[in-house]
């Protein structure tokens, strides 16, 4: 192998998605969801971390891990049109590419320089699961990384719809209160897999330490129970 084109892994997202069902489809979908980026042993010099304070956003380079072996095809299945319409995977975002790499945009909620696993960068708005590799970190420049004229014929055709929730009072009690927002946010982008609508499965998602049981009819997502002490 090249040696000049090795990659390392740097650090890994510690997010509330203990697999893959229900991550959001994209980065800032669900604002409000924290995660934390743990450096690895070799990684976890402060000074890699110098001036990052001066800005609010990062962009991420990060490996789509759940999806090495699913292989890849010149087109994709995009869900936000249904999955029954084929795309170019480069004209896609599908996490079923050439080389599994993933790139997202997370917001700088607060750095801690000094934990008992070297700095820790919390962050809002990752669509990462648990565990997910890092490969490296990038400031987001405004000037450069912001296009407000740029083109999307794809996804402007497409209406985004969320899904209004349904969710019982007595279910949320069984949430953790800092959880019910972030966790309301991603069952409002509805996480069923696109080529799923039966609206009388019951659709069970794993987040953070509970098991979450919905199911969906129209543009209604209703929680109908909250399992506690779900396995990561």
């Amino acid at each position: 192998m090249d040696k000049n084109a090795a990659m390392h892994i740097i650090a890994h997202m510690r997010s509330d998605f203990p697999t893959k069902f229900g991550v959001p489809r994209q980065s800032g979908l669900a604002a409000s969801l924290t995660s934390r980026i743990v450096f690895e042993p070799p990684f976890r010099n402060p000074d890699f971390l110098r001036g990052i304070e001066n800005y609010s956003h990062l962009w991420i380079i990060w490996q789509f891990s759940e999806n090495i072996t699913a292989g890849f095809s010149p087109t994709v299945r995009p869900p936000r049109l249904g999955g029954n319409k084929r795309m170019g995977v480069f004209a896609t975002r599908s996490p079923f590419r050439p080389n599994p790499i993933g790139l997202s945009c997370v917001r700088i909620e607060r750095v801690d320089l000094h934990t008992d696993k070297g700095p820790v960068i919390y962050v809002s708005g990752a669509d990462m699961t648990d565990g997910t590799p890092i490969y490296d970190i990038k400031p987001y420049l405004p000037y450069a990384d912001a296009h407000p004229d740029a083109r999307d014929d794809f996804t402007s055709g497409t209406p985004r719809v969320r899904l209004s929730v349904d969710f019982p009072e007595e279910l949320r009690a069984r949430v953790p209160e800092s959880l019910v927002r972030p966790l309301t946010e991603v069952l409002s982008e509805d996480p069923r897999p696109a080529y799923q609508r039966d609206p009388a499965r019951i659709y069970k998602m794993p987040f953070s330490d509970i098991e979450v049981h919905f199911t969906a009819d129209g543009e209604t997502l209703r929680v109908v129970d909250i399992i506690k002490g779900a396995p990561r």
